[in-house]
Protein backbone atom coordinates (compact mmCIF):
# COMPACT_ATOMS: atom_id res chain seq x y z
CA UNK A 1 0.00 0.00 0.00
CA UNK A 2 1.86 2.54 -1.39
CA UNK A 3 -0.49 5.34 -2.86
CA UNK A 4 -3.87 6.22 -2.96
CA UNK A 5 -4.81 3.95 -5.81
CA UNK A 6 -3.77 1.28 -3.37
CA UNK A 7 -5.64 2.58 -0.43
CA UNK A 8 -8.61 2.81 -2.57
CA UNK A 9 -7.99 -1.16 -3.50
CA UNK A 10 -7.74 -1.91 0.41
CA UNK A 11 -10.61 -0.31 1.36
CA UNK A 12 -12.80 -1.81 -1.08
CA UNK A 13 -11.36 -5.28 0.28
CA UNK A 14 -12.08 -4.43 3.66
CA UNK A 15 -15.79 -3.10 2.80
CA UNK A 16 -16.31 -6.74 0.79
CA UNK A 17 -14.99 -8.68 4.10
CA UNK A 18 -17.12 -6.46 6.87
CA UNK A 19 -20.33 -6.41 4.67
CA UNK A 20 -20.50 -9.23 2.23
CA UNK A 21 -23.30 -9.63 0.36
CA UNK A 22 -25.41 -7.24 2.82
CA UNK A 23 -25.49 -5.27 5.67
CA UNK A 24 -29.23 -7.26 6.30
CA UNK A 25 -29.28 -5.96 10.16
CA UNK A 26 -29.64 -2.45 8.82
CA UNK A 27 -31.49 -3.05 5.70
CA UNK A 28 -34.44 -4.84 7.70
CA UNK A 29 -34.55 -2.27 10.50
CA UNK A 30 -33.67 1.16 8.52
CA UNK A 31 -35.73 2.08 5.41
CA UNK A 32 -33.12 2.80 2.97
CA UNK A 33 -33.95 6.34 1.83
CA UNK A 34 -33.49 7.32 5.68
CA UNK A 35 -30.73 10.09 6.74
CA UNK A 36 -29.65 11.20 9.45
CA UNK A 37 -26.40 12.26 11.14
CA UNK A 38 -23.39 10.76 13.60
CA UNK A 39 -20.81 11.76 15.38
CA UNK A 40 -17.28 10.16 16.02
CA UNK A 41 -16.78 10.53 20.32
CA UNK A 42 -13.19 10.08 21.91
CA UNK A 43 -13.90 7.87 24.98
CA UNK A 44 -10.15 7.65 26.16
CA UNK A 45 -7.33 10.00 25.73
CA UNK A 46 -4.32 9.74 23.34
CA UNK A 47 -3.33 10.88 20.19
CA UNK A 48 -5.75 11.11 17.13
CA UNK A 49 -4.83 9.45 14.03
CA UNK A 50 -6.97 7.95 10.71
CA UNK A 51 -9.24 10.79 9.92
CA UNK A 52 -7.90 11.25 7.21
CA UNK A 53 -8.38 7.79 6.14
CA UNK A 54 -11.49 7.47 7.61
CA UNK A 55 -12.66 10.59 5.19
CA UNK A 56 -11.54 8.63 2.63
CA UNK A 57 -13.57 5.39 3.52
CA UNK A 58 -16.73 7.32 3.76
CA UNK A 59 -16.72 8.82 0.52
CA UNK A 60 -15.03 5.83 -1.21
CA UNK A 61 -18.12 3.76 0.10
CA UNK A 62 -20.96 6.74 -0.82
CA UNK A 63 -19.29 9.78 -2.30
CA UNK A 64 -22.75 12.25 -1.39
CA UNK A 65 -22.18 11.77 2.48
CA UNK A 66 -20.90 14.82 4.08
CA UNK A 67 -18.14 14.97 6.62
CA UNK A 68 -17.63 17.94 8.82
CA UNK A 69 -14.07 17.46 10.42
CA UNK A 70 -13.64 18.72 13.75
CA UNK A 71 -10.15 17.60 15.24
CA UNK A 72 -7.06 16.58 12.69
CA UNK A 73 -4.72 13.70 12.58
CA UNK A 74 -2.07 14.32 15.54
CA UNK A 75 -3.25 16.15 18.09
CA UNK A 76 -3.78 15.43 21.66
CA UNK A 77 -7.68 14.16 22.27
CA UNK A 78 -9.60 13.68 25.85
CA UNK A 79 -12.56 11.93 26.91
CA UNK A 80 -15.65 13.56 25.28
CA UNK A 81 -13.69 15.17 22.04
CA UNK A 82 -16.08 15.09 19.11
CA UNK A 83 -13.40 14.20 15.94
CA UNK A 84 -15.50 14.12 13.35
CA UNK A 85 -19.92 14.25 12.08
CA UNK A 86 -20.85 12.37 9.09
CA UNK A 87 -24.37 13.02 7.37
CA UNK A 88 -26.29 11.48 4.53
CA UNK A 89 -27.15 8.39 4.10
CA UNK A 90 -28.18 6.10 7.27
CA UNK A 91 -27.71 3.04 5.45
CA UNK A 92 -24.09 4.18 4.28
CA UNK A 93 -22.82 5.38 7.92
CA UNK A 94 -23.74 2.40 9.35
CA UNK A 95 -21.94 0.02 7.04
CA UNK A 96 -18.98 2.22 6.86
CA UNK A 97 -18.97 2.36 10.92
CA UNK A 98 -17.17 -0.66 11.70
CA UNK A 99 -14.26 -0.51 9.31
CA UNK A 100 -13.60 3.65 9.96
CA UNK A 101 -13.27 2.77 14.07
CA UNK A 102 -11.46 -0.08 13.57
CA UNK A 103 -8.64 2.28 11.44
CA UNK A 104 -8.80 4.56 13.72
CA UNK A 105 -8.75 3.14 16.54
CA UNK A 106 -5.79 1.30 15.80
CA UNK A 107 -3.60 4.12 13.98
CA UNK A 108 -4.66 6.22 17.10
CA UNK A 109 -3.62 3.49 19.80
CA UNK A 110 -0.16 3.54 17.87
CA UNK A 111 -0.18 7.22 17.75
CA UNK A 112 -0.20 7.41 21.72
CA UNK A 113 1.99 4.21 22.07
CA UNK A 114 4.35 6.14 20.35
CA UNK A 115 4.15 9.77 21.76
CA UNK A 116 5.22 7.80 25.06
CA UNK A 117 8.01 7.00 23.99
CA UNK A 118 8.95 10.33 22.33
CA UNK A 119 7.90 12.12 26.31
CA UNK A 120 10.59 9.60 27.34
CA UNK A 121 13.55 10.69 25.28
CA UNK A 122 12.83 14.42 25.49
CA UNK A 123 16.11 16.61 26.07
CA UNK A 124 18.44 13.86 24.74
CA UNK A 125 18.55 14.21 21.37
CA UNK A 126 17.99 10.49 20.11
CA UNK A 127 15.04 9.64 18.05
CA UNK A 128 12.59 6.79 18.06
CA UNK A 129 12.00 4.64 15.29
CA UNK A 130 9.72 1.71 14.07
CA UNK A 131 10.63 -1.37 12.84
CA UNK A 132 9.21 -3.73 10.09
CA UNK A 133 6.72 -5.37 13.09
CA UNK A 134 3.80 -4.57 11.73
CA UNK A 135 0.27 -5.92 10.26
CA UNK A 136 0.46 -7.13 6.85
CA UNK A 137 -1.76 -5.25 4.74
CA UNK A 138 -1.54 -2.01 6.82
CA UNK A 139 1.76 -1.39 7.46
CA UNK A 140 1.34 2.39 5.63
CA UNK A 141 -1.02 3.19 7.99
CA UNK A 142 0.89 1.74 11.11
CA UNK A 143 3.66 3.50 9.62
CA UNK A 144 1.65 6.86 9.42
CA UNK A 145 0.39 6.59 12.76
CA UNK A 146 4.14 6.20 14.18
CA UNK A 147 4.81 9.88 12.37
CA UNK A 148 2.12 11.51 13.42
CA UNK A 149 2.75 10.32 17.36
CA UNK A 150 6.36 11.78 16.92
CA UNK A 151 8.47 8.62 16.10
CA UNK A 152 10.03 8.03 12.84
CA UNK A 153 9.87 5.78 10.72
CA UNK A 154 12.62 3.00 9.23
CA UNK A 155 12.99 1.44 6.14
CA UNK A 156 9.36 0.72 4.81
CA UNK A 157 9.91 -2.70 3.46
CA UNK A 158 12.94 -4.82 1.85
CA UNK A 159 13.59 -2.43 -0.92
CA UNK A 160 14.16 1.12 0.07
CA UNK A 161 17.09 0.12 2.14
CA UNK A 162 20.17 -1.74 2.59
CA UNK A 163 19.82 -3.39 6.18
CA UNK A 164 22.56 -6.40 7.00
CA UNK A 165 21.54 -8.49 9.84
CA UNK A 166 22.79 -11.10 11.94
CA UNK A 167 21.10 -13.72 9.63
CA UNK A 168 22.68 -12.23 6.44
CA UNK A 169 26.80 -12.36 7.52
CA UNK A 170 26.24 -16.11 8.99
CA UNK A 171 24.94 -16.95 5.89
CA UNK A 172 27.81 -15.08 4.02
CA UNK A 173 30.37 -16.05 6.68
CA UNK A 174 31.38 -12.82 7.95
CA UNK A 175 30.26 -9.17 8.19
CA UNK A 176 32.91 -7.95 5.92
CA UNK A 177 31.87 -10.47 3.14
CA UNK A 178 28.32 -8.53 3.42
CA UNK A 179 29.31 -5.41 3.60
CA UNK A 180 31.53 -5.79 0.45
CA UNK A 181 29.01 -8.19 -1.85
CA UNK A 182 26.53 -5.45 -0.87
CA UNK A 183 28.60 -3.10 -2.03
CA UNK A 184 29.60 -4.12 -5.26
CA UNK A 185 25.95 -5.15 -5.38
CA UNK A 186 24.97 -1.27 -5.51
CA UNK A 187 27.33 -0.67 -7.88
CA UNK A 188 26.24 -3.45 -10.60
CA UNK A 189 22.58 -2.47 -10.16
CA UNK A 190 23.23 1.79 -9.88
CA UNK A 191 20.94 1.94 -7.24
CA UNK A 192 21.53 4.71 -4.29
CA UNK A 193 20.51 2.90 -1.59
CA UNK A 194 21.41 3.79 2.43
CA UNK A 195 23.80 0.93 4.62
CA UNK A 196 22.75 0.26 7.67
CA UNK A 197 24.79 -2.89 9.27
CA UNK A 198 23.83 -4.36 12.50
CA UNK A 199 26.75 -5.16 14.80
CA UNK A 200 27.04 -7.78 18.40
CA UNK A 201 30.17 -6.59 19.22
CA UNK A 202 33.23 -4.04 19.39
CA UNK A 203 34.73 -6.34 16.87
CA UNK A 204 32.04 -5.93 14.16
CA UNK A 205 32.22 -2.41 14.65
CA UNK A 206 35.67 -2.13 13.96
CA UNK A 207 35.69 -4.06 10.80
CA UNK A 208 32.53 -2.14 9.46
CA UNK A 209 34.60 1.27 10.48
CA UNK A 210 37.21 -0.05 8.75
CA UNK A 211 35.53 -0.94 5.47
CA UNK A 212 33.83 2.17 5.48
CA UNK A 213 30.87 3.50 3.34
CA UNK A 214 27.79 2.89 6.12
CA UNK A 215 25.24 5.38 6.51
CA UNK A 216 24.39 3.66 10.23
CA UNK A 217 25.79 1.27 12.66
CA UNK A 218 23.07 -0.96 14.69
CA UNK A 219 23.90 -2.09 17.64
CA UNK A 220 21.65 -5.04 18.48
CA UNK A 221 21.53 -6.51 22.03
CA UNK A 222 24.18 -4.00 23.58
CA UNK A 223 24.42 -3.47 27.26
CA UNK A 224 24.18 -0.21 28.64
CA UNK A 225 27.92 -0.24 29.34
CA UNK A 226 28.72 -2.22 25.86
CA UNK A 227 26.47 0.59 23.80
CA UNK A 228 28.64 3.59 25.65
CA UNK A 229 31.80 2.03 24.57
CA UNK A 230 30.71 1.52 21.03
CA UNK A 231 29.36 5.43 20.48
CA UNK A 232 32.95 6.48 22.00
CA UNK A 233 34.39 4.23 19.48
CA UNK A 234 31.89 5.04 16.47
CA UNK A 235 32.90 8.85 17.26
CA UNK A 236 30.40 10.17 15.15
CA UNK A 237 31.36 9.20 12.07
CA UNK A 238 28.75 7.53 11.13
CA UNK A 239 24.82 7.10 12.68
CA UNK A 240 24.36 4.87 15.42
CA UNK A 241 21.36 2.85 16.28
CA UNK A 242 19.99 0.71 19.46
CA UNK A 243 17.73 -1.82 19.39
CA UNK A 244 17.10 -5.20 20.99
CA UNK A 245 14.89 -5.67 24.07
CA UNK A 246 14.51 -2.00 24.51
CA UNK A 247 11.99 -1.14 27.25
CA UNK A 248 10.00 1.85 28.96
CA UNK A 249 12.30 1.09 31.55
CA UNK A 250 15.27 1.43 29.83
CA UNK A 251 14.49 3.24 26.89
CA UNK A 252 16.34 6.70 28.21
CA UNK A 253 19.77 5.08 29.57
CA UNK A 254 20.20 4.22 26.24
CA UNK A 255 19.60 7.40 24.53
CA UNK A 256 21.79 8.99 27.39
CA UNK A 257 24.71 6.55 25.82
CA UNK A 258 24.45 9.03 22.71
CA UNK A 259 22.65 7.06 20.45
CA UNK A 260 21.36 8.94 17.50
CA UNK A 261 18.28 6.57 17.23
CA UNK A 262 16.73 3.76 18.92
CA UNK A 263 14.50 1.25 17.30
CA UNK A 264 11.61 -0.25 19.08
CA UNK A 265 8.84 -3.28 17.54
CA UNK A 266 6.49 -2.57 20.25
CA UNK A 267 5.34 0.75 19.11
CA UNK A 268 3.19 -1.25 16.12
CA UNK A 269 3.18 -4.86 17.36
CA UNK A 270 2.34 -4.34 21.55
CA UNK A 271 -0.39 -1.55 21.37
CA UNK A 272 -3.82 -1.38 22.82
CA UNK A 273 -6.09 0.40 20.53
CA UNK A 274 -7.97 3.52 21.19
CA UNK A 275 -11.39 3.24 22.29
CA UNK A 276 -13.50 5.74 20.37
CA UNK A 277 -17.44 5.50 18.86
CA UNK A 278 -19.66 6.50 16.36
CA UNK A 279 -23.02 7.43 17.97
CA UNK A 280 -26.07 8.88 16.27
CA UNK A 281 -26.16 12.51 16.55
CA UNK A 282 -29.63 14.15 16.92
CA UNK A 283 -28.43 17.40 18.29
Amino acid sequence: MNSIHDLDSAIDRWLREDIGDGDHTTYSTIPFDITGSAKLLVKEAGILAGVMVAERIFHRFDEELHLDLLMEDGVPIDIGNVVLRVSGKVHSILQCERLVLNVMQRMSGIATNTRSYVKLLEGTGTRILDTRKTTPGIRLLEKVAVRLGGGMNHRFGLHDMILIKDNHVDFVGGIVEAIRGTQAYLVEKKLDLEIVVETRNLKDIKKVLAIGGIRRILLDNFSLEQTRQAVKLIDKRVETESSGGITKKTIRSYAECGVDYISVGALTHQINSLDLSLKADFG
